[in-house]
């Protein structure tokens, strides 16, 4: 781990097969490092409907531990009674809660009593795990952990927005990342995978979200898939050729879009003295041509792809593409293009999670679980796109080829980029 991310260990850093405990303890812990260089004072507000105080994140993943296993224990008390309606996202079947363009208003609990209310879960859960937890307890802690990787996710995407919304752009942190080589030129090339049908979703080995099965099979015409991912010098040959005020590279929702909000380059890029910039966890930095770009729209990169005369992969095409190689990753506060070897396809993993062209919908036969939990994913199956693969600041140990993650077509502030298919020619 970079920097000052020193104490806790990544999850994939772990032997093999961690105990139950280890694992929520080992979670919990780089959930709170990450928290670390965040001052209380940045800790309560959100910078936008979309994003959550960082506060909000730290109690809500414990919320989740206390509300799905701990509050159905006879002897166990809440911390406080009011954070059952604070700290509750979307789950219905729990009962209202705090409207999530609000979470910055909660200015109480402060940081410090959140805090103490994780240190009261994690001591009911330790006490819990230790002893002898049913098969259901297991699960459910399962689910709980990965919950709160992907809220550790999102806890860097929101504090991200947030210090860039401060006009001197603050970083969140000082540490550099590891060096990595330049995009070697033989790898922008295209690979060329062939038809058929081949089996999607996730095998049954180990974890995964309801979302990603059933395994099914699906009809994949042959196609080829861009060995690199879209790098930021390739975005600025779209920008100096005016594409972000071309209506015919556009679909009439992302053009609407992005007239209405000014676009005229990625989230995060600013023009200093006639340069562009980027503002990245680590600070304001000048852009690196060679770098994946990142933080661009599914409006953004399918305009991109028509200008570059190819598309996007579906998550088909992108999932077969992917168990050609297992997943890699290394944590980092910017994109960077990865390498897995000397096989071909570079950056399925670890860099920026990559928009496809598929509609977020049910696999077939899909059927969400009974009760509260079933609201995780399954009623958000619309009107979102799928992204593939996974990003920099993902945590290790969370990334698979079956992973489906998903966001509106117009969101920005996730580390999103975009790789380039095409049809057989």
């Amino acid at each position: 781990m970079p920097g000052s991310m020193s104490t806790a260990t990544a999850p994939s850093e772990l032997r093999t097969e961690p105990s139950a405990l280890e694992r929520y303890e080992t979670v919990r812990a780089f959930t709170d490092e990450l928290t670390s260089p965040i001052s209380p004072e940045d800790q309560t507000p959100q910078s936008m409907p979309d994003c959550s105080p960082t506060k909000w994140h730290r109690a809500h993943t414990s919320w989740f531990f206390e509300e799905f296993i701990l509050a159905g224990r006879a002897d166990y008390r809440p911390f406080d009674d009011r954070f059952r309606f604070l700290f509750n996202s979307y789950y219905e079947a729990v009962g209202p809660r705090q409207p999530r363009p609000e979470r910055g208003l909660i200015t109480r609990p402060d940081a410090a009593e959140v805090t103490r209310y994780r240190d009261h879960v994690d001591s009911e859960m330790k006490d819990l795990l230790s002893g002898n937890p049913t098969a259901e307890v297991l699960e459910l802690a399962t689910l709980g952990l990965n919950h709160e990787q992907q809220h550790q996710e999102l806890l860097l995407m929101d504090i991200k927005n947030l210090l860039f919304s401060n006009r001197f752009h603050p970083a969140y942190t000082v540490a550099d990342d590891p060096v990595t080589g330049r995009l070697d030129i033989e790898h922008t090339g295209w690979t060329r995978l062939g038809g058929g049908l081949h089996l999607i979703g996730h095998d049954g080995r180990g974890f995964c979200f309801d979302n990603e099965g059933p395994r099914h099979e699906a009809l994949v015409p042959a196609f080829d898939i861009s060995n690199s991912l879209v790098t930021n010098g390739q975005w600025l040959e779209f920008m100096a050729d005016d594409g972000y005020h071309r209506p015919d590279l556009w679909l009439s929702d992302g053009w609407a879009t992005a007239q209405t909000l000014g676009w005229d380059a990625p989230l995060y890029w600013t023009q200093e003295d006639g340069r562009w910039q980027t503002y990245t966890l680590t600070g304001d930095r000048s852009i690196t041509p060679e770098e994946p770009v990142c933080h661009v729209s599914y409006y953004e990169a399918d305009a991109f792809a028509r200008w570059a005369g190819a598309r996007l992969p579906t998550e088909a095409e992108w999932e077969v593409a992917a168990t050609t190689q297992p997943p890699a990753t290394q944590f980092r506060w910017h994109p960077a293009e990865t390498a897995n070897g000397d096989r071909p396809l570079r950056g399925l993993f670890g860099s920026v999670w990559q928009w496809t062209s598929s509609p977020y919908t049910p696999y077939p036969g899909f059927a969400p679980a009974p009760g509260a939990v079933g609201e995780y994913n399954g009623k958000f199956m619309v009107n979102q796109q799928v992204l593939r693969g996974s990003a920099c600041i993902t945590p290790p140990g969370h990334e698979r080829v079956s992973y489906r993650n998903f966001y509106h077509p117009h969101s920005r502030w996730p580390f999103t980029g975009l790789r380039l298919a095409r049809d057989e020619s």
